[in-house]
């Protein structure tokens, strides 16, 4: 790799590291849309997981004490149902699959009406998010736009929403990584990367929590809303050009 391209995945992973540790989403998208430009669909899958578990991990440390434990305890029961099932079918999504359910998911929840959607605080709620976004999280990627669905409906404060997203997406991420490198191995993931990736990632977060004291629960949510829609476009087009060419 050049240099430029270095210090590109450089900037991006500072960038998105502090746009997820700022709004608990749409920092994912942003990294793997870029990862999957350099690297095969496993190798970005596992270096993106091992940076963002590193980034979240450390959000979850920073607002552990908002954590609702209940609420992970429950979601890693789904979470482990759902690995299991996936690993049984090893299915492997191309790059254009990615992009496109990236670009489309936002708009997809969009269409689902605001009263149909479950609230994270429900019981039982917590194990079917842990299900159904463990299964997002591997054939697209990232499943926090999916996963924020659970949290619209809530009477959670933007700390608490954070903290507790940290925690299940930090779990995610192990789940990804563990359900690629069982099926392709760590042959191709770059290891010089890891270390400055995850340091990268660990202080572009450490940064968040200035803008979030800051920062209104309605300011929070039109910030992300913003954001969340703006990136998707740019991958609809990009799976859409990846399907043009075949």
């Amino acid at each position: 790799m050049s240099i430029l391209t270095l210090a590109l995945l450089g900037l991006t992973i500072l960038v998105s590291s502090f746009i997820s540790g700022v709004f608990g989403m749409a920092g994912g998208m942003i990294l793997l849309g870029v990862l999957l430009n350099y690297f095969d669909v496993p190798s970005a899958m596992i270096l993106f997981s091992i940076i963002q578990f590193s980034a979240n991990a450390w959000r979850a440390f920073q607002w552990r004490e908002y954590v609702l434990w209940p609420i992970f305890l429950a979601y890693g029961a789904g979470a482990s149902v759902a690995f299991a099932a996936m690993y049984a079918i090893a299915f492997v999504p191309n790059k254009m699959m990615v992009y496109l359910s990236l670009g489309m998911m936002p708009f997809a929840i969009e269409t689902l009406p605001r009263h149909m959607r479950p609230n994270i605080e429900w019981r039982g709620v917590p194990f079917i998010t842990g299900v159904l976004t463990t299964v997002i999280q591997v054939l697209a990627g990232v499943g926090g736009l999916f996963l924020d669905i659970f949290f619209q409906k809530s009477m959670l404060d933007r700390k608490t929403t954070n903290a507790t997203k940290a925690t299940v997406q930090s779990l995610s991420h192990v789940v990804r990584a563990g359900y690629y490198g069982s099926l392709s191995g760590l042959a191709n993931v770059p290891k010089w990367a890891l270390a400055p990736s995850i340091l990268l990632a660990i202080g572009a977060t450490s940064l968040a929590p200035l803008v979030i004291e800051r920062m209104t629960d309605h300011g929070f949510r039109q910030w992300t809303r913003a954001i969340i829609f703006a990136v998707s476009t740019v991958y609809l087009i990009r799976g859409g050009v990846l399907w043009w060419r075949g």
